[in-house]
């Protein structure tokens, strides 16, 4: 009869939250490998923009054990890979990839992971998809009949593409800001978004940040779909978006446009606006699809989390642990996480070891 190997735990996923979830497990000396979807390492920062740089970014936190690269002008799609390269080689992170995960199933009590043809025994699974890979497009009657270009923040290919066209950013979060910071000092934009943004005038500090994060929480510990920690944070000016502040670009249309024509939209007071560009700066969900034949998710639509929102273990099944996944959905929020997971992981190998003696 042959014997299938049977791994501690698989981790899904290598962005920021997944290789510090491996670290952490190496630490702990529990046997697992963490998979993939990407060709090179990187996460989702391989797949920014080229304009994009390192001081324009918010901040990408330093990897358990190690320290961030610089702040400085050289193009984050570029660096943050060459950093997370280092980082697996450094610390002997078994990395598989390319694997692009279908589903996770239970079978006669062990995870399989499930990628095409190929697939991994586990006893734990930490997942750490992020969002990157599930953009948001909202639906707009006659979105369809545009016959401008219509682009997702996944898709935006720097602030020079834009230059002589008239662009309709829509979106009231973080990358709208950033977008228009970029674009207004060379084209001429038009910022939409559902509600009036809501601006910080004090400096964000780390009690403010710890605030905004258990806001989140309380909504994951819920069972709810969580949202985005910006959200609840509120916006904020950096030097570089001061241009587009001076220009006007930041006075949003309100309310939102009720219709999208073949050039352009219609607000809901029958005023309509020419545009040549809409950029959808709408957002992520979580990646956790694959997720979907263990029924995780709770009446209220979302994965609920054990310890009241803070933890990383879905209640409905203790050896899953997410990361990058409500609270834990920034570079400072997926490194705790990460030791969370580690330890999750280790408490359900326990109990599992236990319920193996009692039988």
């Amino acid at each position: 009869m042959r014997t299938v190997s049977i791994l501690e735990s698989v981790v899904i996923g290598a962005g920021q939250a997944g290789l510090s979830a491996s670290f952490h497990l190496t630490r702990l000396g529990i046997d697992h490998v963490v998979l993939d979807a990407d060709e090179q390492p990187g996460g989702a920062w391989r797949h920014r923009w080229d304009a994009l740089t390192m001081r324009d970014v918010h901040g990408v936190a330093e990897l358990p054990g190690s320290a961030p690269p610089p702040r400085d002008g050289r193009r984050a799609n570029v660096v943050v890979p060459q950093y997370f390269d280092a980082y697996e080689q450094e610390h002997g992170l078994r990395v598989i990839r390319p694997v692009r995960v279908d589903r996770v199933t239970d079978e006669d009590g062990a995870l399989v992971v499930h990628a095409g043809a190929r697939s991994w025994r586990s006893r734990t699974l930490v997942s750490a998809t992020g969002t990157w890979t599930h953009p948001f497009l909202p639906h707009y009657p006659g979105m369809e009949t545009f016959l401008g270009e219509q682009l997702h923040t996944v898709d935006y290919p720097g602030p020079e593409h834009f230059i002589g066209k008239r662009v309709l950013v829509v979106g009231g979060g973080a990358s709208a800001v950033q977008f228009l910071g970029a674009l207004a000092p060379i084209t001429e934009t038009l910022w939409a978004t559902r509600r009036v943004p809501v601006w910080r005038t004090d400096d964000f500090t780390p009690e403010a940040g710890a605030a905004a994060v258990a806001l989140v929480e309380e909504r994951v510990a819920q069972g709810l779909p969580p949202q985005s920690v910006v959200s609840v944070t509120g916006l904020m000016f950096r030097p570089q978006e001061r241009d587009a502040e001076r220009l006007g670009a930041y006075r949003s249309r309100l309310p939102m446009f009720s219709r999208i024509e073949p050039d352009g939209v219609r607000w809901a007071d029958g005023r309509f606006e020419r545009v040549d560009v809409i950029l959808w700066a709408t957002g992520f969900r979580p990646a956790i699809g694959h997720l979907a034949p263990l029924r995780l998710r709770s009446e209220s639509g979302g994965i609920q989390l054990d310890r009241n929102g803070r933890g990383t273990a879905a209640v409905r099944d203790p050896r899953i642990q997410l990361v990058g996944y409500g609270p834990s959905a920034s570079t400072i929020g997926a490194n705790r996480a990460g030791r969370t997971a580690a330890r999750g992981v280790q408490r359900a190998l326990s109990r599992q070891g236990a319920a193996l003696e009692i039988g």
